[in-house]
C-alpha cells in the first residue's frame, strides 16, 4: 500500500517538472505575421512525449492549458486568460495532447534507439500538430487552408531543430538516467547509436 502513494507523487513530480519545461520554453519567441509565433514549448511537448509516455504526458500539456485558461501568463510571450483558445494557435495546443500520446505510443512499439526517438519527435511532434494546427489557424484566421499551410513552412527549419534536440536529449538522459523513464519494459541497456 505505501507503493501507491510514492508512485502517484513522482507522477505528479513529472507532470509538474514538464509543465513548468513547456511554460519556460514559452518564453523564447519569435513573433511571425498571422498571429502563431516560433515558441520553444514544442520542445518541451516534444520531450514530455518522449520522456513521460503516453499516459502521463497528456497531463503536462492539460496543466498548462488549465493554467492559461484561469489567465496565468504560461503561453508563448506571456499569453494567457480564455481568449487564447479561441485564437489562431488553439488547434496547435491541441495538437500538442494529441502529440503527446503519439510520440508516447510510438516510443512504445520497440526498443528505445535514436532513429525512433527522432521518428517519434518528427510524427507526434511536428506532424501530429501541424495537421491540427493548420486547419484550426485557416478557420480563425479566414486564410485559405492551402495558403495557411505554405505559410506554415516557416516553423519547419525550427521545428526539425526541436526535433534533433529533444532526440539528443532523451537518448543522453536514457543513458545517464534510465528511470527517468515510466516504462520499465524496455530494456535499459545501452541505446544504440
Amino acid at each position: 500500500m505505501t507503493a501507491a502513494p510514492r508512485d502517484t507523487s513522482a507522477t505528479l513530480g513529472r507532470v509538474a517538472v514538464f509543465a513548468a519545461l513547456i511554460i519556460v520554453l514559452g518564453t523564447v519567441v519569435v513573433p511571425l505575421p498571422g498571429g502563431v509565433p516560433i515558441t520553444g514549448q514544442t520542445l518541451g511537448v516534444m520531450l514530455a512525449g518522449l520522456i513521460l509516455g503516453p499516459r502521463i504526458a497528456p497531463l503536462s500539456i492539460a496543466l498548462v492549458l488549465a493554467l492559461a485558461a484561469l489567465g496565468l501568463p504560461v503561453l508563448a510571450g506571456g499569453r494567457g486568460g480564455l481568449g487564447v483558445f479561441v485564437g489562431p494557435t488553439v488547434g496547435y495546443m491541441i495538437g500538442w495532447i494529441v502529440g503527446v500520446v503519439v510520440i508516447g505510443l510510438l516510443m512504445r512499439t520497440g526498443r528505445f534507439t535514436w532513429w525512433r526517438t527522432a521518428l517519434a519527435a518528427l510524427v507526434g511532434g511536428v506532424a501530429v500538430v501541424y495537421a491540427f494546427g493548420i486547419p484550426v489557424q485557416a478557420l480563425v484566421t479566414g486564410v485559405p487552408i492551402d495558403l495557411t499551410a505554405l505559410s506554415s513552412l516557416a516553423f519547419l527549419p525550427g521545428d526539425l531543430i526541436k526535433v534533433t534536440a529533444a532526440t539528443l536529449v532523451a537518448v543522453a538522459l536514457r543513458r545517464a538516467y534510465p528511470r527517468a523513464f515510466p516504462d520499465r519494459r524496455i530494456p535499459t541497456t545501452p541505446v544504440p547509436a
